[in-house]
């Protein structure tokens, strides 16, 4: 009997947790939000990912960058208030504020955390979600084991006004009058999705990407351009020299859209626990739909450095 008794307890320490694919609704900011959670072991790190936009859920095409992920974590995707699955669950009572939405990121983490048992989870935030990710590693870097800025707003106003220039820059040399004409009426910060559907419908041409129809611009600038602006206000490279965890850059080499020489200025100078930054050579501002392959494997690196 004491043999037995012993193997049972030899074989339960060394089981697995068990797969995980649930998708369910979570109070979270006074609303119901939608998380998707996918793993083959339960009890694996969690990776929380932060979608861009704002706006702009992932779930519909999340298997083109998580595949692998899935096998060496609990991948948690979100949809944001107003985005996705949360937004046809409930609209948001209150103003969609930077504040907000800070506060909604840290309560799916604290969620997370208490679900499968947790201190810590990684992070990582995607542009809009890029931004909304240092905002919680700074408030509350005790909750991550690491960062991970995908394509992330640093100086949002600064990066607009680069682009800009570089687009002009562009017309000018190829005498492209309707190029100037259309850039000509852009205002930094943005005034209406007309002026943004313009910056993006050049800057999608020099990114070798698909520029975006100008009705759909419009409509997402009426719920969504007021904080897009709140949030492009912040300097990063000012307001946070350091970060107390450690914090990991992916950045496309012709990303213009959150211009890669001000996350290259951003990570030089950062003091953080530990830190690296990651060049996508064929890539622009979607790294991880790109060069997803690549995006995975560093990823899974990070599992043995912190």
């Amino acid at each position: 009997m004491m043999r037995l008794l012993i193997c049972f307890l030899l074989f339960a320490n060394t089981v697995e947790g068990a797969p995980i694919n649930t998708s369910e609704a979570i109070e979270i900011g006074g609303i119901k939000q939608w998380i998707k959670l996918d793993g083959l072991d339960d009890q694996a790190p969690v990776l929380l990912f932060l979608h861009g936009g704002p706006g702009n859920s992932v779930m519909s095409y999340s298997d083109r960058f998580t595949g692998e992920l899935k096998k060496n974590f609990v991948v948690a995707l979100w949809d944001q208030r107003e985005s996705g699955q949360t937004a046809a669950l409930n609209e948001s009572p209150m103003p969609l504020t930077v504040s907000l939405f800070v506060s909604d990121a840290i309560g799916v983490i604290e969620y997370l955390n208490s679900r499968f048992s947790k201190t810590k989870i990684y992070l990582i935030g995607h542009s809009w979600g890029g931004y909304l990710g240092m905002r919680v590693a700074l408030e509350k870097p005790e909750l991550l084991y690491a960062y991970i800025a995908l394509s992330p707003m640093i100086n949002q106003l600064e990066s607009e006004r680069l682009s800009l220039q570089t687009m002009y820059d562009s017309a000018i040399k190829n005498n492209n009058l309707k190029q100037l004409a259309e850039l000509s009426q852009i205002k930094i910060p943005f005034e209406n999705g007309e002026q943004l559907f313009y910056h993006r419908k050049w800057l999608s041409k020099l990114m070798s990407s698909t520029a975006p129809a100008k009705a759909r611009v419009e409509l997402w600038a009426k719920t969504w351009l007021n904080l897009f602006n709140e949030a492009s206000k912040t300097n990063f490279i000012e307001s946070a020299r350091e970060i107390k965890c450690p914090v990991y850059f992916l950045i496309g080499s012709n990303d213009y859209q959150t211009h890669f020489k001000l996350t290259e200025t951003y990570y030089e100078q950062v003091v953080c626990e530990g830190k690296k930054l990651y060049w996508f050579t064929h890539s622009a501002h979607n790294p991880h739909l790109t060069e997803s392959e690549k995006f995975q494997e560093i990823l899974i690196s990070m599992l043995n450095k912190n």
